[in-house]
């Protein structure tokens, strides 16, 4: 999957035992003006949503612990990908790790600016399927809340912003050239959603996984370049300012043909999304 650190990229591969990799392609080198793959430095001010999930017990201190990303949906709440609470990420179940948690308003993840907050509870999407990586969500509760302004609204089924050829945003401190180079800083690339075609014709179902129309959303450059990459599993992927998706999974990281694939946040359960 795509970023925990990867995606299948996942997001931030760990240099422990526990942090295995999700299963990936092998990832090719982007193009040099291509962000997280193809993307740039941005500052979590202007998107305080964006947080990052750590635990230096399994991941080490060098960049705060972080090893998937998230999104803050309540002040209490914060969804990231199902994967990254994973036994193959984690190394054990995510009930086990004692220091989980969750870093907001942090940018730089070398500094101690921000808040971290501990994980009270994990709740993997039920509907979860690790094989197809269908319903890759999980919602962490807080110990304590975020502010209101630091919630991000989320897209319902029928949103525009879901409408191919949008242009989205998506957030992480993963791979931001596909050998391996993770980023201290937040970064952000804008892709453009695709039709779910493009996805279906490039993941028809393999062992990276199967594109899922009702649970998934196709975004990226179709020529590549701009993509998520490892280390960003779980990110956010913006567009007109609401929540349409989660880093989940690919090939690689902005490869032509192989774009990436999200979670799609009107495919999820409400009750994982405490909506009313």
């Amino acid at each position: 999957m795509r970023r925990p650190f990867a995606r299948s990229w996942t997001g931030v591969l760990a240099t422990t035992a526990a942090a295995a990799a999700l299963p990936l392609a092998s990832p090719v080198p982007a193009s040099a003006d291509s962000v997280i793959i193809g993307g740039k430095p941005v500052e979590v001010a202007a998107s305080p949503w964006v947080v990052a999930v750590s635990s230096r017990d399994r991941f080490g201190g060098t960049r705060s612990g972080q090893f998937c990303g998230g999104v803050v949906i309540g002040p209490t709440t914060v969804l990231t990908a199902g994967h990254c609470m994973s036994k193959d990420v984690l190394g054990v179940p995510p009930e086990d790790v004692k220091d989980l948690k969750v870093i907001a308003g942090r940018g730089d993840l070398r500094t101690s600016e921000g808040k971290e907050i501990s994980v009270a509870g994990v709740r993997v999407n039920p509907e979860y399927d690790a094989h197809t990586n269908s319903g890759d969500a999980a919602a962490l509760t807080l110990a304590e809340p975020l502010p209101e302004g630091y919630v991000l609204p989320m897209a319902r089924e029928g949103d525009p912003a879901y409408e191919p050829r949008t242009r989205a945003d998506v957030y992480g401190w993963g791979d931001t050239t596909g050998a391996g180079d993770y980023a201290p800083t937040l970064h952000a690339a804008q892709v453009q959603v695709l039709p779910d075609t493009v996805c279906e014709r490039a993941y028809p179902g393999s062992t990276d996984g199967t594109y899922k129309t009702k649970t998934m959303l196709c975004a990226g450059e179709e020529e590549g370049g701009r993509d998520a990459c490892q280390g960003d599993s779980g990110g956010p992927l913006v567009a007109q300012g609401r929540l349409i998706g989660l880093v989940s999974w690919g090939s690689g990281c902005g490869r032509a043909g192989s774009p990436g694939v999200y979670t799609r946040i009107s495919g999820l359960p409400r009750e994982l999304l405490a909506l009313p």
